[in-house]
């Protein structure tokens, strides 16, 4: 299977889950969790959402100017997803605050992904 596949495959899996999070937190844990943590629970789905489908953009990109850049992107996009996204969700489900120092990882993860692909585009012109 070919990179820009990979990538775009990827993204829409995870742009699934993260519509299934959404309606999780909507339907099953507004009950459950205090509106902080379900406003922390929702604020991953809607982030891993806008980077699900920017690994679909990478796809696209791959399919312009393939490259490493465009790989580490993608990549840095997934890392992302699960250290920013995936430390907000057990923070919210399980109430362990340390989880929160993960946050910035992933965060910064995705300031490097972004960099990386605009460094993929300029770079070809």
């Amino acid at each position: 299977m070919t990179p820009d596949r990979i990538f775009f495959a990827g993204g829409a899996v995870l742009a699934l889950v993260a519509v299934g999070a959404g309606a999780f937190a909507a339907h099953g844990l507004k009950a459950r969790l205090t509106p902080d943590l379900l406003a922390t629970f929702e604020l991953a789905a809607r982030y891993q959402m806008y980077h699900a489908l920017a690994l679909m953009l990478c796809a696209f990109a791959w399919t312009r100017w393939p490259g490493p850049a465009v790989t580490l992107a993608a990549a840095l996009f997934l890392a992302g997803i699960v250290l920013f996204c995936g430390s907000l969700y057990l923070l919210s489900l399980t109430g362990i605050r340390w989880l929160g120092a993960v946050t910035p990882l992933g965060g910064a993860a995705w300031l490097v992904a972004w960099a990386a692909l605009a460094w993929s585009a300029m770079s070809r012109a």
